[in-house]
Order: structure tokens, then sequence, then C-alpha cells
């Protein structure tokens, strides 16, 4: 009988790749492009490279600091691991009080009423209910490019649909994947489009027509794939590659038949009170607020409307249950976290802080102790802390890439092969070089300062439009997100989900591909039709 090949850990896969990054630098001569910092229309500035600008520098081979670079791995990727072990202290927090528990029952039950009626059973009410949430993340992500906020939410969507019949993988695709799908297809990401139209010179957001397009399409494709693995896992769980390790899941938010205390102690009225007493007070000091969608603006009383409806839902919460009012907390939570991103530029520091928040408001709530919420919040960081400490490990192949002094090679002798091709092979070329790139630098923000200063002035020179260029970085820069080690946000997703990295790249890769060659396809319109904006 053969012997069983052990799959690597993931930390073992992630210590290879530092390994063979180290052994790059041996090999790729050294190099850098000059960079000035540019006006963005924002008011914002960015580092660009300066055109025709790069030079060699003494070659930096890297050798020891395959080890040290775990270090300022963990620096780098710093916000991102405090992050994840909030993200979990809270949600630990939370889950002992079974609210959860108590929302998938209550969903699963309003499901069952709906699969009454003749019509949406025929389309399959599950379906739709996957569909809805796929569309609302994928949504965030292209309007204003959500992406490390997906960690919270895989804690939350990863049970239900386990309590729906599906495994871990499909949840992990309805938020992660959603949401990078829509990144992918970004119709208004700030990130992405605003920064590259920006350092292109092109009008903030223009040839949003045919981008809207791409987005219906790659929605359209991935739903399906998606929609079609769900119900493979539906008829046969066993199917799934994570059936065995989903235990651990369904063990923790078991829901058929299982009878709650519903109860309101008087700490829930307490923390009500708290937190409508900081509502009212944030009401006072931000009276109105501007929230940025794309090169779009609104204007109103969010925060205040908000206070007002958070009061009369908690009012009614707190009569049925506490479990109810944690819920009703939860999307609060998740309320405000859209208020700030999107009217106040937070980022993973304010998003930590208000599920921190959330968590301990739930503590209160259950009349636990302070010792108690202590206890709670270190279980649930000590359960999550592997996802945060892959995270900062992932950030060491960044760190050899940059000290090895390569990535700018890497770019610039990229760049010099697409001399001499026609428009379709050229757009092709950029979109191989963004899409090869985004291994080494995932950030879309720091990818488009450095390639865009090059891509844009070179399209000019080979008859291809500065919005084709814009669109192959676009989608260069969102595919491979949803694959590439180097993604710390992946990487935390697969974490907090239970996910080893190589079971799911062995389900995603061919999902990858697919995705890439569709990326190609529609950016062949663009070279080759006159459409708004090209």
């Amino acid at each position: 009988m053969a012997k069983k090949r052990n799959i690597p850990h993931t930390y073992v896969i992630v210590f290879f790749i530092i390994i063979a990054s180290a052994i790059m630098t041996w090999f790729i001569p050294s190099g850098e492009f000059s960079r000035v910092d540019k006006l963005m229309p924002d008011g914002s500035s960015k580092s660009v490279i300066v055109d025709g600008s790069f030079h060699a520098v003494p070659d930096a081979p890297q050798t020891y600091q395959v080890f040290t670079a775990f270090f300022q791995g963990f620096e780098n990727q710093a916000d991102i691991i405090i992050f994840i072990l909030l993200i979990g202290g809270a949600f630990w927090i939370m889950n002992a009080s079974k609210a959860i528990d108590v929302g998938i029952m209550a969903f699963l039950g309003f499901t069952k009423k709906l699969e009454r009626i003749d019509f949406l059973n025929r389309l399959g009410v599950n379906n739709i209910v996957m569909v809805l949430i796929m569309l609302m993340f994928s949504a965030f992500g292209a309007i204003f490019g959500m992406s490390e906020e997906t960690i919270a939410f895989i804690i939350v969507i990863i049970p239900l649909a386990i309590s729906m019949g599906y495994d871990s993988i499909t949840g992990m695709s309805m938020v992660y994947v959603a949401a990078h799908l829509g990144f992918a297809g970004a119709i208004l990401n700030p990130f992405t489009i605003g920064i590259a139209q920006g350092l292109s010179d092109i009008p903030l957001f223009s040839g949003i027509e045919y981008r809207i397009f791409c987005w219906f399409v790659i929605n359209l494709v991935g739903f399906a794939i998606i929609l079609r693995w769900a119900n493979k896992v539906k008829k046969d769980p066993k199917k799934s590659p994570m059936y065995t390790a989903d235990e651990v899941w369904r063990k923790e938010h078991q829901n058929n038949e299982v009878s709650f205390d519903y109860h309101t102690p008087k700490a829930a009225w307490l923390s009500f009170v708290l937190i409508l007493g900081a509502l009212i007070g944030f009401s006072i000091y931000f009276p109105e607020t501007t929230l940025k969608i794309g090169n779009s603006e609104f204007s109103g009383y969010v925060i205040p409307i908000s206070t007002v409806i958070f009061a009369i839902g908690g009012l009614i919460t707190l009569r049925k249950s506490i479990h109810f009012f944690i819920l009703h907390l939860l999307a609060f939570t998740i309320l405000f976290l859209i208020v700030g991103v999107m009217g106040y530029g937070w980022y993973v520091k304010e998003i930590g802080s208000l599920f921190f928040v959330m968590g301990l408001a739930s503590g209160i709530a259950m009349g636990s102790r302070p010792n108690e919420i202590t206890h709670l919040f270190l279980a649930g960081a000590k359960d999550i802390m592997s996802a945060a400490l892959i995270v900062g490990l992932a950030g060491g192949i960044i760190v050899i890439l940059q000290d090895g002094k390569i990535i700018d090679s890497i770019m610039y002798h990229l760049s010099q092969s697409m001399n001499e091709m026609g428009k379709v092979a050229s757009v092709g070329i950029m979109y191989v070089i963004q899409t090869g790139l985004n291994i080494i630098i995932p950030s879309g923000s720091a990818k488009a300062a450095l390639t865009m200063p090059i891509m844009a002035p070179f399209s000019d020179l080979i008859g291809v439009s500065r919005q084709a260029t814009v669109m192959a970085f676009q989608f260069g820069d969102g595919f491979t997100n949803m694959i590439t080690p180097t993604s710390g946000v992946l990487i935390g997703c697969l974490g907090v989900a239970k996910i080893p990295y190589d079971v799911w790249f062995k389900w995603f890769w061919k999902i990858a591909l697919a995705f890439v060659i569709l990326g190609f396809l529609l950016l062949i319109p663009t070279v080759l039709f006159e459409m708004n904006g090209f």
C-alpha cells in the first residue's frame, strides 16, 4: 500500500515561498526607479516613479534575512494582526450569548416560510438568499473597495452557510470571493480605479458604463460557480474537502432541536442606555455626515437618524430577549462600519475598535463580570491566533522581495516585453504583468503607484487607450487576490474560516484561472471598439 503523503502545513508553504523569494534575489539583478510625490484628485499625495528613471543598484542577495523577515512582516502587518485578534475576542464574547445561534434559527425558519411560495421554491430559496448576500458584498467591493473588512463577516456567514447544509468553503465564497469579484470588477473603488485613473491623468471614474457591464458579467460567472458548488455540497456534504474539519463549526452552532432561555437581564438595559448615550453624544458632535461613493457625495443626518432607529429597535428587541438585542448590536455595528468607511475614511484600526466595543457591550448586556468578559476575550483571541500569525508570516515574503531590491527590476523587465506588439497582444501583456505583480505586491494602491506611471505613457506609444490600461490593472489586481499567499487578507480570512491554504488553493486554482481568462476576454473590446471613456 502506498504511503499517504502529508499535506504541508500553511506555515510550511509560506516559509518555502520566503526561501524561494530569497533565492530569486541571487539571480535577478537589483534595480530601482526614482520616485516623486504626486498630488491626487482627492488632495492626498502618492509616491510615483519617474518615467525612464530605472537604474541598477548594488545587489542585495538575501540569506539570513529569511528569518528576520518574519519580524519585519509582523511589524508591517501589525494592524491586520491586531484587527484579527480584536475580531476573534469580540465575537467569542458575543457567541457566549448564543445570539448568533438564535439568529440562524430565526433565519432558517424564515427561509422555510418562503419555501411555501411556489415561485420562490422553484427558483430555490437558498439560492436567492445566497445571491442577495453575495450581491451585497460584491457591491461593497466594487463601490468602496471592501477587503480587510471581510474578515469580520466570515465569523457570521460561515455558521449560517453550514446551518443551511453547505460548507465553510461556501461561506468563505459568499463573503470573501464575492467581495473580491466586486473588487475586480470595480465600479467606483477609490483604492484601485480612483488612484489608477488619477495617476493616468484621465477623468476620475470615467468609462463607468463598460465597467458596470464587466462587473455584471464577472458576478454572473462567479455566482454561478459558487451556487453550483454549494448545491453539490448540499446533495452530498462528504464531497467537500472540509467536511471533517467543519465539524468544529457544526459543534459550535448546533441549532437543531435546541431550546434557548429567552430572557432579558437588567444588565442588558444598562448596556442599551450606555450605548444610546454615546450615540446621542456622537449625534450632537457629528450632526451631519458626508458619505462618499466614488466621485459622488451625499450629506445628511446619518448618525442622528441611526441613533433614533437604534433606540426604537433596542426597545423592541430588549422586550423579546437578550439574544435579539445582541443581534441588534451586531446589525448596527455593521451599519456604523459602512458609515465609518464611507463617511470618515475608517480603516482596520477604527473598524477593529468598533467590533471590540460591540464585544464589550455584548458582555455587559449578558451580565458578565469584568473577569468573565476578559476570559472570554482571551479565549477568542487564542482560538484565532493561528490566523493572526500567518498574516505576519506571509508579510515576510514582501519584505524579502523589497529588501532584495528586485520588485522594480521585475516590473522594468516585464514592461520591456511589450515593445512591437499589436493592441490586443499589448493589453494582454499589460494584464499578464499586473496579474503576476499582484502575487508579490497584493496592495492595489501600491501597485497602481508603481505601474501606472509606466503603463499609461507607454500605452500612448502603442495606440492603446489609457482607460484600457487602467482596466488591465483593475483585473490583474483583482482576480489573483483570491488565491495569492502574499495577501494578508486572504490568509487572515482562511485562518478565521479554519480552511488550510493548500485546501483552498486546490479547490480554487481552476476558478482563478477561469477568471483570469474572462478578464482577458473583457479587455479585448477596450482596444477593438469605440466606447465612452475609452
